[in-house]
């Protein structure tokens, strides 16, 4: 027996006016999601607990059976391994954003503009040039998908207990990165951040990238916020715990680095880019390739969440609708009589707030030996109806590995 679990990043939403009091999930056509809960068993989850706003790196950590309050330790270093990049320990990692600020230092566009890959990358370089504030610190600076970067910091005395210089939302000033406990090595990490964030900012100020931005219109990419920071994770890998060979299938580099930390291989599909844009017909024929030699494989597909954080309603309901064909393929290609699927979102993200909310998600599990329920749609308040009732985030992948048969009796 196999699993696979489709994860439609933010794809749970809140009930919207434009949409005649629906859900993007409610309003889309989405026969093959329909499909799966109604041959399979349905419920509603809270990743992390109910009423929590979940990131998408514990939501996803959780989602493979961890818990998150014992073995989180930030952001950054995730975003880090997706990447590829070796994470030593004892550095501390940030998941940083290109931005867009005024003179007064307030921020314009946290994205700025959800700059190009291409035009990330020449900045990027720019910035990997810039003279470290100490010299016995090592800083390495890469770009991912468009906006989004990473940086670690290598050196004595660092710590990962400093705040961010993200203020979360336009309109606002850059915030003073300080430390978050009374010690000499969150101090200095505070110090060091500031003074690299003054740095990166002269050399984006007049780069050329950025001159040719303005000139045509665009929002120049003129400094990096740095959030998130984060040290490597102490968690098990799925094989230890559960004994089986698994993958993932993701593009985003936060979710790449969660499976990497987990244990399992990274899998590439062409066109894969994090985006609405995305290639979703080779995520879907990569997955049932996966399937094939593995155990357990996660299928992830950002676009939803992209569409809600930027309130594009419209574009979320044709999204899922692209994410359904997707599955529609899946469907056709996999052994059903030893395959069990599971859909489900990794958090609500709403098209109205923009944020990330702590709204429960729907979840079905379809397979050869699942007691079905009488639920027919694939939405947040159809599922909730269904046979498995309202369960938490770390509770599915025990689920999953007990059909099968991964799961050890408890007790004699």
């Amino acid at each position: 027996m196999k699993a696979l679990l489709i994860i439609g990043d933010g794809m749970a939403d809140r009930p919207l006016k434009e949409l005649g009091w629906k859900t993007p999930l409610e309003a889309a056509n989405k026969p093959s999601m329909d499909h799966l809960a109604s041959m399979g068993v349905c419920g509603i989850m809270d990743p992390i607990a109910p009423g929590t706003p979940p990131g998408s790196d514990t939501a996803t950590l959780a989602l493979l059976g961890y818990d998150v309050f014992k073995v989180y330790s930030g952001r950054g270093a995730f975003e880090a391994l997706g990447w590829g990049v070796e994470v030593a320990e004892g550095d501390v990692c940030f998941r940083c954003n290109f931005a867009t600020v005024d003179e007064n230092l307030t921020v314009l566009d946290r994205r700025a503009g959800r700059i190009s890959n291409v035009d990330a990358s020449k900045l990027a370089e720019s910035l990997k040039k810039v003279k470290a504030p100490r010299e016995d610190l090592e800083f390495f600076f890469t770009n991912t998908v468009q906006h989004r970067a990473v940086l670690i910091l290598r050196g004595p005395k660092l710590s990962a207990a400093v705040s961010d210089s993200d203020p979360e939302t336009n309109g606002e000033k850059i915030k003073e990165i300080k430390p978050l406990e009374n010690t000499p090595e969150a101090k200095l990490t505070a110090e060091v951040l500031n003074a690299l964030s003054q740095k990166f900012r002269e050399v984006l100020d007049g780069h050329p990238v950025n001159k040719e931005r303005v000139a045509c219109g665009q929002p120049p990419a003129n400094f990096v916020l740095f959030r998130g920071a984060g040290t490597l994770p102490k968690i098990k890998p799925l094989s230890e715990l559960y004994g089986i060979k698994a993958s993932c299938v993701a593009a985003t580099s936060l979710i790449r680095g969660v499976c990497r930390a987990a244990g399992m291989q990274l899998l590439e599909a062409k066109g894969a880019t994090g985006t609405p844009e995305t290639n979703y017909m080779a995520k879907a024929k990569a997955a049932v390739q996966a399937l094939e030699n593995n155990d357990f494989v996660l299928l992830h597909v950002k676009a939803p969440d992209v569409s809600s954080h930027d309130g594009n309603f419209k574009q979320k309901v044709e999204v899922i609708e692209k994410i359904d064909k997707m599955l529609a393929y899946i469907l056709n290609k996999v052994d059903l009589g030893e395959t069990y699927l599971a859909l489900t979102a990794d958090h609500t993200t709403s098209c109205i707030t923009g944020k990330h909310e702590g709204d429960p998600v729907p979840l079905a599990i379809m397979g050869p030996h699942v007691r079905s329920d009488d639920v027919k749609e694939f939405n947040e308040r159809a599922c909730a109806k269904g046979g498995l009732g309202r369960l938490r985030g770390k509770h599915l992948m025990p689920i999953l590995m007990n059909f099968l048969d991964k799961v050890k009796k408890f007790g004699a």
